[in-house]
Order: structure tokens, then sequence, then C-alpha cells
């Protein structure tokens, strides 16, 4: 879509949510309204979305509303910043839909790049990024740390290709918006993150600009409950996609754009997003299993802490594995499954009893030649158990009575569920 072509007055409508930011705002608002009207080159907007604030935040945001032209307040009576935006964005007139924090601790010249990608029609979003190639950051390494750590869980989990999901600087087209809005169940922080999962499954373009950031060490945000958060989602957004809960074909019907998935070249199709997921729990397990092994060896000593160590998460893996891997839902055949699952681990505990048995012949006992070996051994082991979960465990299996070269069904059918690979 060009500029030509919009069908609204207003092009861009730029959300700031705030709640209780009497000392902020005002600078803010007025840095970027400076801006807009010396170098943007379309009609523009500047909302303040106060959601619930119980400060002097409304009587500030009135104030400016009155004394900037193009800047207006909407008032919320609870808070969240996801809240905020969806109401703003879901009522708009503009064509271009976008948002930063009040802080603006994201230098103010990547607004241009970051809309023009969108109004050119070329990209359905467009995030900044703190994380790609070019991007300039002032921040300590805690946050730092956190950041990374959690964009590496998006990939992991919900095979994320977007590198920052959480920069307060985001744009996105109105009409892409109004799709996927409504599938958008955040309230909060983890706005940002679901509503590009499910842009990017639909197969919406997201262009991603690098910016020059500069950390706010007054940020009212509270990470830890904010992280707990966020890993909720991710659950939540996970088991959408599994159950089929996020209509993914759906959106991307109406986007007009095929979905994305992680297919390479000669390899079977859900292949890819299979070990992805897999690879994520896998991590998840070794942790476990490294931490219950180093408890227990002391006690049991080091052959009966594998077993152990082995027996706890290889249960929890298989029913991981089951629901978010492979898409099996409900409880058919899950003590089938895990039974399965056991003579799989059996596997893999003779190839890591193996391993410490040699370590012990090179090295005494409880050195650091234990943890080597049970991790080198891990390594062949994970490769084993994924090609046997997938190949024997969960592989869809012809229901009872039902001939291979027909098809045709004599008995009632297996009622096993599933994912189906978009």
């Amino acid at each position: 879509m060009t500029p030509a072509t919009f069908p609204t007055t207003t092009v861009l409508d730029v959300v700031v949510p705030v709640h209780d930011e009497e000392r902020d705002l005002a600078p803010c608002v007025r840095r970027l309204h400076a801006d807009l009207v010396r170098g943007f080159p379309y009609t523009f907007r500047i909302t303040i979305a106060d959601n619930a604030s119980t400060d002097r935040t409304a009587e500030v945001a009135d104030a400016l509303a009155r004394e900037l032209p193009g800047v207006t307040a909407v008032h919320l009576p609870h808070k969240g910043r996801g809240r905020a935006l969806k109401a703003v964005w879901s009522t708009s007139d503009a064509a271009v839909l976008a948002y930063m924090d009040v802080d603006l601790s994201t230098d103010l010249a990547a607004l241009a790049p970051l809309v023009a990608a969108l109004v050119s029609g070329h990209s359905d979003l467009a995030i900044g990024s703190r994380l790609a190639r070019g991007a300039r950051v002032v921040r300590g390494p805690k946050r730092e740390f956190i950041s990374r750590c959690y964009n590496l869980i998006l990939r992991g989990t919900l095979a994320a290709r977007f590198t920052d999901a959480q920069c307060g600087f985001k744009a996105i087209r109105a009409d892409v918006a109004r799709r996927l809005l409504p599938h958008v169940e955040d309230t909060g922080w983890f706005f940002d993150t679901e509503l590009l999962v499910l842009a990017e499954r639909a197969g919406a373009r997201i262009h991603e600009v690098p910016v020059d950031w500069v950390d706010d060490p007054d940020s009212r945000v509270d990470i830890v409950p904010t992280a707990v958060a966020d890993l909720r989602g991710v659950a939540r957004v996970m088991r959408g996609l599994a159950t089929g809960r996020i209509p993914v074909g759906e959106l991307s019907a109406q986007l007009g754009r095929r979905p994305l998935e992680p297919h390479a070249p000669g390899v079977p199709a859900g292949l890819v997003r299979q070990l992805v997921r897999f690879s994520a729990i896998g991590v998840v397990s070794t942790l476990a299993y490294l931490l219950l092994f180093v408890l227990l060896r002391g006690g049991v000593g080091a052959q009966g802490a594998n077993l152990v160590a082995l027996l706890v998460t290889a249960i929890g893996n298989t029913a991981a594995n089951r629901r978010f891997t492979f898409g099996v839902r409900g409880r058919g055949h899950a003590g089938r499954h895990q039974v399965e699952g056991l003579l799989v681990l059996a596997l893999g505990l003779g190839l890591t009893s193996g391993a410490l048995a040699l370590a012990h012949r090179v090295a005494p006992p409880g050195g650091h030649a234990e943890l080597a070996a049970v991790v080198g051994a891990n390594l062949p082991a994970t490769v084993l158990r994924f090609l046997l979960l997938r190949n024997w465990v969960f592989r869809p299996r012809p229901p009872a009575g039902t001939t291979p070269l027909t098809g045709t069904t004599e008995a009632v059918p297996d009622t096993r569920t599933l994912e189906t690979t978009r």
C-alpha cells in the first residue's frame, strides 16, 4: 500500500502508554511532537494512553492535548500496557499504528525508518531491535543477559525469528492489526511478544530496525514478576499453537500471506519445528538431570544417581515432548507412551552407564571425569531418543482394523489426535 492510497487522513498514530508517569510524560510528548513536526512527512497523531494512573498523569495528559495540535489523551480504567495498546489501536483511524515507551530510551531518529517499511507496503510490522546488527545499546550486564536469554527462549520454544521482542518501539499496519488483535490475549508486557509470534506464524513480514538505545535507570519494570508472566505467556501460546486454538491458517488467509514454517529443502515438513521444540525441552531436561545427578551421587553413588536422575527427567521429558514437540493431545495411550519412553530411557541408560564405567577406569570416582562422561554420552543418547520418539513412540499408527492398502476402518478408530503440519 503506497501513501497515495491510504484511506484515512491520519497516516501515523503513535501511542504512548503510561501509568503514573507525571514527571516524564510532558518532556517525552513535547520532544516527540517537535521531532514529528520537524521531520515526519505525513499526517500524524500522538495518543497518550493513560491506564489507571493514580498520580497527576491524567491531568498532565489532558494539558498536553490542549496545548499541542495532534495530541490526544485517552483514559482507561484498568492497568496494563497491552490493554492500553489494544484499546487505542482497535479504534484508531490511522493507517499505521505505533507505540513507544515514555522514557524515550530509543533514539527517535529510528522512527522514520520504522514507519517507512509500512507506509511503502513492503512490511506488515516493524520493530526496533537492540540485538540486530548495527544497533548501539547502553545498558547493564544484568538486563543484557536477561534480554538475550528471553529471546533465546522464544527461538527455542516458539521458533521465533525476530531478534528483539520487548523493545518498546514498534509499528504495525492498521489492516494487519485488525486481524491479529482479537487473538492477542495478554494485557501486560507479553502483549508485544504474543502479537509478533502470531504475526510471524501467519506469514506476516516483520521489518527490523537497529536502534540506538540507552537504558533508563529509573525504569518501573519489575524484572522478576515480568519474567515469570512472560514465561507463562510463552507456555500459553505454545499450547494455543499445539492445540490449534490459535487459527494460524485462518489468519494467514486473511493477511494474504503464506505462513512461514522453519522448513529446509529436502527436510520432511515439521521436522525442523520438532527439532527446535525437542531441543528446548532437552536443554531443560539436561539441566534438571545434571542437578539431580550432582545432588544424589554423594548418597547413592554415581551409577545410582545416574539411574534416578534419568528416570525422573525421562518421565517429564516424555510428557513434554508428547504435548509440545509431537502434538499429541488427550490422555489416550499416555501410559503406553511412557512405557515406550522408558524403553528408550534404557538405551540412554546403557550409553551413560557405559561412559561412567570407562571414566572410572581412567580416573577416580567423584571427579570431573564423571560429569564429562555423562554429558558426552548424553549427546548421542539425545539424538537416539529423538529418532525413536519421532519414528516409534509418537509415530501415527493405523487405527485398529484398518488395512494399510485401502485405509478402510473395521473397528473403532484410534482417538489420539496429532498436530497437523501447517
